[in-house]
């Protein structure tokens, strides 16, 4: 046993580092399939936020040029001016306003109408929009647009690469694959022809100033340094004549060209270079999104002033708040100027660590906004639960297989162990009648018993021994047959008063020498099919093995019980010896097993007598057991149908 218990800790280890190697790698996986699952769905957050981006930048960029003031032309073939979409406050929230930031750096609204004097419920807004364009003439000149561009651009492609990791495991991307957006909207200047029309509502002076309202504040030295172009005459060339291209300045006023004729506003087309929108901080809760408008040589600056706080509130809200994602997820949008944080918004879940995060610069004009995305614990994916389940399986099987190998081996290694036994014993069994039965011969043949009375006593011995002998052959032969499976019974009614009787006259002697009573209680039974000399075999192997653990007794007594019960048939055996240990009981009926105490070590026996008793009962559709009773001695009980099946 010490071997194998070597050899299955032996496999054990060696199954266990393949397996464990195995595990280890399909966790590490399964890992990297969360992460790219939540890089996946923090991608696709992302990109549904660059796509309303995208679009509120094409609607911005797709205004006319003069829809910046309070009346503008709808169209080329509707000259009569109308109320600009401008003219009333933005619904949105996170917008203040929209203004103009003329050449010479004044200021226009489309909320203010010319002829009227201002509502007082606007007063404060156009306040707010006029102060934004007098910061914005003091900081026109230091936004360095193209370093912005090319930082948003590199994190832009960055992230995207980051993005890619997942599906570059199935897909080669180089050629497939669009290079990382630097504008949500036009990524160059455009030139775009208006009407003469459009081109002096762009730049109209009111000759007439409105009445005096509380927003116009005297201009500050920055703004009286601020160009003074006049803007009279609009020229411009002819849609489709030859001529020079429109310059492509970005910051300050255009090269000056050569001035050409005035244009007839009836029939004359102007073209005017549209640069993209562009961002400059006014404050920290303030940009200016604008987007040059180059005519002529003179430079207008139109768009709106956008409020941080409310803005990143809404993007947070819209996209991140009420998803499943931010129950272990935190989302924090900031706004950045020049490299440090002006704004900034979180929503989701709080935590200490961050083991995961995802970040995101959108593209111009919206190149101060970073998206963070972190996660400290991710979700467990469905194939982490199925693999727990399957490894524990897997666990569970080895284990209950070794342990059916060892028990197997072991009691293969037992029954090896009882079966050399029950050869000795049979030996010994064997051995112990027969050199009785020589020595009463040799005795009866010397003379030694000179007197009738003594030799009938040496023939009762002579008697005994052979019948011992006889049963033991007996046993040895049915349970011989038993193993090759050549047991046939012979079923027949009765009612086992004559096999009572049978085994009372052959175990008689025995009895006596044994000083053993044997009682018999016996009720009315039904008859019922059982095989007469099966029945007597049990009856004897139950009395001898009663007698042969009760020698030490004064006085044995064995009781025979019989009774019906229900439809089945009640018989017990009872002695008053030292009884089975309650760890035997279900063992005595085992091959070759005998019970190891100093008493089964002096007493003889081969183990197969319960075993062939339970045999046979099982053989007739019955059942045996032993216990103990609550005094010295124990029971064993059968139980045999009455009517069979």
């Amino acid at each position: 046993m010490k071997k194998l218990k070597i050899l299955i800790l032996i496999f054990c280890v060696a199954l266990s580092i393949p397996l464990g190697y195995f595990v280890l790698r399909t966790y590490r996986s399964l890992e990297q399939e969360e992460i790219s699952e939540f890089r996946y769905f923090a991608v696709t957050l992302f990109d549904q936020m660059e796509e309303e981006l995208a679009s509120f930048v094409l609607e911005e960029e797709a205004r006319p040029v003069d829809q910046y003031r309070y009346y503008y032309a709808p169209s080329q073939e509707i000259s009569t001016p109308v109320p600009s979409p401008l003219s009333q406050p933005p619904k949105e929230p996170y917008i203040l306003g929209y203004f103009q930031n003329d050449p010479d750096g004044s200021f226009q609204t489309p909320l203010v109408k010319s002829d009227e004097a201002l509502p007082a419920e606007r007063n404060e807004l156009v306040s707010q929009l006029h102060e934004a364009n007098k910061i914005f003439n003091r900081k026109r000149t230091t936004v360095l647009e193209a370093a912005e561009a090319k930082s948003a651009e590199v994190l832009v492609k960055r992230e995207r690469e980051q993005a890619s990791t997942f599906a570059g495991k199935y897909l080669d991307l180089s050629r497939s694959q669009r290079s990382p957006k630097a504008s949500l909207g036009q990524e160059k200047s455009r030139v775009e022809e208006i009407t003469p029309g459009q081109a002096i509502n762009l730049a109209r002076k009111d000759r007439e100033q409105p009445h005096t309202q509380s927003w116009q504040q005297p201009e500050t030295q920055a703004d009286q340094e601020a160009p003074k172009e006049p803007f009279s005459v609009i020229r411009g060339r002819m849609a489709g004549e030859p001529g020079e291209d429109m310059p492509e300045g970005r910051y300050g006023a255009a090269p000056v060209r050569p001035s050409a004729p005035a244009l007839s506003l009836d029939s004359a087309k102007l073209q005017v270079e549209v640069d993209p929108l562009q961002a400059v901080f006014i404050s920290d809760r303030q940009i200016f999104i604008f987007r040059r408008i180059v005519i002529n040589n003179q430079i207008f600056r139109q768009g709106f002033v956008l409020l941080l706080n409310e803005f990143l509130t809404h993007l947070v809200e819209q996209y991140f708040t009420g998803q499943p994602m931010a129950k272990f997820a935190n989302l924090r949008l900031s706004a950045i100027d020049r490299g440090k944080e002006a704004a900034s918004h979180h929503s989701g879940a709080l935590f200490q660590y961050a083991n995961f995060s995802l970040e995101r610069t959108f593209p111009r004009p919206f190149s101060f906004l970073r998206a963070t995305i972190t996660c400290d614990r991710l979700p467990t994916s469905v194939g982490r639960s199925t693999l727990n389940i399957m490894i524990a399986v897997l666990a569970f099987i080895i284990l209950v297989g070794l342990f059916a190998i060892y028990q197997s081996a072991r009691q293969v290694m037992a029954l090896s162990e009882r079966r050399s036994r029950f050869v000795s014993s049979v030996t010994h069994e064997l051995k112990t009648p027969l050199t009785n039965i020589r020595m009463y011969i040799e005795m009866l043949e010397q003379g030694i018993a000179r007197d009738p009375e003594r030799e009938q006593e040496y023939f009762r011995i002579l008697g005994s021994e052979s019948s011992r002998l006889s049963r033991l052959i007996n046993n040895v032969l049915e349970f011989s047959k038993f193993e090759k499976k050549q047991t046939r019974l012979d079923l027949r009614e009765g009612t086992l008063e004559e096999v009572i009787q049978e085994v009372k006259e052959v175990m008689q002697e025995k009895l006596r020498q044994e000083k053993f009573s044997l009682k018999v209680e016996m009720e009315e039974l039904p008859p019922f099919k059982y095989d007469r000399e099966a029945m007597i075999l049990i009856f004897i192997n139950l009395i001898d093995n009663s007698m042969k653990f009760g020698k030490s007794l004064p006085s044995g007594e064995i009781t025979i019980r019989v009774w019906p019960e229900q439809d089945r048939v009640k018989i017990s055996v009872s002695d008053n010896g030292p009884g089975i240990p309650r760890h035997s009981l279900k063992k005595v009926f085992d091959d070759f097993y005998r019970v190891d105490s100093d008493l089964t070590r002096t007493t003889g026996g081969t183990g197969i007598g319960l075993a062939l008793v339970e045999k046979l009962v099982i053989l007739m559709g019955g059942s045996v057991w032993a216990e103990n009773n609550d005094g010295p001695g124990c029971t064993i009980t059968i139980s045999l149908p009455v009517k069979r099946a």
